[in-house]
């Protein structure tokens, strides 16, 4: 029988705080229209009582009371967790083999930033441990813990968006060695910041992350909302609308190609753009049944509450089960979902030999992993964390790198951490700390 995978990926980010006088500059970014902040004027707004030119329907759909109750403490986060993760709620609608609702949590690291008005939880590892005690302490087993990552902008500030990964500031390099050598983890699994790829993170992805749940396709690209028109952001205009993931050419990560990593289709859900809608999920089923390898994926913030959201992608998929009976959906983590529609096959985990002579590093790996090396990561006894190139011994297997003047003396070196995943989504982790020559291993 034909399946959908059903992937909910949630931009995990921590509390967010927004004032009035930011929602009405909002207002003026997005639609040009300036007013002078009042909670009256915003009802006003959200009632449509105010002459737009046209604009009344798309203003109030984008300032709608839900998409302002932020949860701006992690007070409210966590209430809303304790609901979200209970069995009762994850079971609302059980998926076509009896499971329950499973989450995939892409936890940003609020990091680099220079202004934060927006009061948001800063701190490497700060909203990745939270929520990897929460789903510890409700036994939440089942669900992801992904990447998520947020450029930093030029204005420093950690409300704006951006899309270099590493013109301004490359700070993505050390949140994942800290990943590495703190909590001996690594992704398999992306949700882009912004929903927006770029050369830079296209090339960076098919070196490391073998899943990215990126694509927009197929949505309207909203020019009358000025901030985000003419693919300014997320632009995905030119990839395929299929529910179908594919692998991006080498030049254009919209055009499938031969690219390492897949990409999936992955809309928004309680926004105000890109939304997944009733026909998407039908398409959805459609493809499935004509034999598609489908994985139907939706995304929305921690920062709203997201049981609404939920709710509303239930009723699509009872709708969708209902009109097409021979076709079965599977709530999903988002590895599973790519393993089980596109047919990987099942393989263990890669086992990484380190060795350490002479201040020379010697990576060897037992299998192919995915892209073209692992990613090596460093501590210094200062505190400070590095990434760097290996030197290629044999292609795919075995790697090396000399710690010296032209680099960094061994001596000044704390731990150092391996990292990568295979195309099917196993991770493994081998860290190193050169004082005790003590060495671990973990998959994650």
């Amino acid at each position: 029988m034909s399946v959908v995978h059903v992937v909910h990926c949630i931009d995990t980010e921590g509390p967010l705080h927004e004032p009035l006088s930011a929602t009405f500059q909002r207002l003026d970014d997005i639609f040009g229209i300036k007013l002078e902040p009042s909670a009256e004027t915003l009802a006003k707004l959200q009632n449509k009582q105010i002459d737009l030119k046209g604009l009344e329907d798309d203003v109030a759909r984008t300032f709608a009371p839900h998409l302002l109750a932020y949860n701006d403490s992690w007070e409210k986060i966590d209430d809303m967790l304790r609901h979200v993760l209970s069995r009762e709620f994850r079971m609302e609608l059980p998926d076509s083999f009896g499971g329950g609702w499973i989450y995939n949590w892409h936890c940003l690291d609020i990091v680099g930033f220079k202004a934060n008005p927006r009061r948001r939880d800063m701190g490497f590892h700060n909203v990745f441990d939270h929520y990897n005690e929460i789903l510890k302490a409700t036994g939440s087993g089942q669900d992801g813990v992904q990447f998520h990552y947020h450029p930093i902008p030029f204005s420093g500030s950690a409300h704006h968006c951006a899309t270099h990964y590493f013109s301004h500031s490359p700070m993505i390099f050390e949140i994942l060695a800290r990943r590495i050598i703190d909590r001996a983890w690594f992704p398999s699994v992306n949700r882009p910041g912004f929903h927006t790829t770029r050369p830079d993170s296209h090339w960076f992805m098919e070196q490391f992350i073998p899943f990215d749940f990126a694509s927009q396709a197929g949505k309207d690209d909203y020019s009358n909302q000025k901030d985000l028109s003419n693919g300014r952001y997320g632009d995905w205009r030119r990839a395929p609308d299929s529910w179908t993931p594919y692998h991006p050419s080498h030049d254009d990560y919209q055009t499938p190609g031969n690219g390492r990593r897949w990409i999936a289709r992955c809309l928004n859900v309680g926004t105000r753009l890109r939304l997944m809608d009733q026909e998407d999920v039908n398409a959805a089923f459609d493809q499935a049944r004509r034999g598609d390898a489908v994985v139907l994926a939706f995304t929305n913030h921690d920062f709203r509450d997201i049981r609404p959201d939920i709710r509303e992608v239930r009723k699509m998929l009872a709708s969708a089960s209902r009109r097409f009976p021979d076709v079965q959906f599977r709530y999903c983590e988002g590895r599973q979902a790519m393993r089980a529609a596109l047919g990987l096959p099942e393989r263990k985990p890669i086992n990484f030999e380190l060795k350490l002579e002479d201040g020379r590093l010697s990576v060897v790996s037992d299998k192919p992993i995915f892209g073209p090396q692992p990613f090596l990561a460093m501590k210094l006894h200062d505190g400070h964390y590095f990434h760097d190139n290996l030197d290629f011994q044999q292609p795919g297997k075995a790697w090396s790198y000399v710690f010296d003047e032209h680099t960094i003396p061994l001596a000044a070196i704390e731990a150092i951490g391996i990292a990568a995943s295979d195309d099917t989504g196993n991770v493994s982790v081998a860290r190193l700390f050169p004082a005790s020559g003590k060495s671990d291993h973990a998959n994650c």
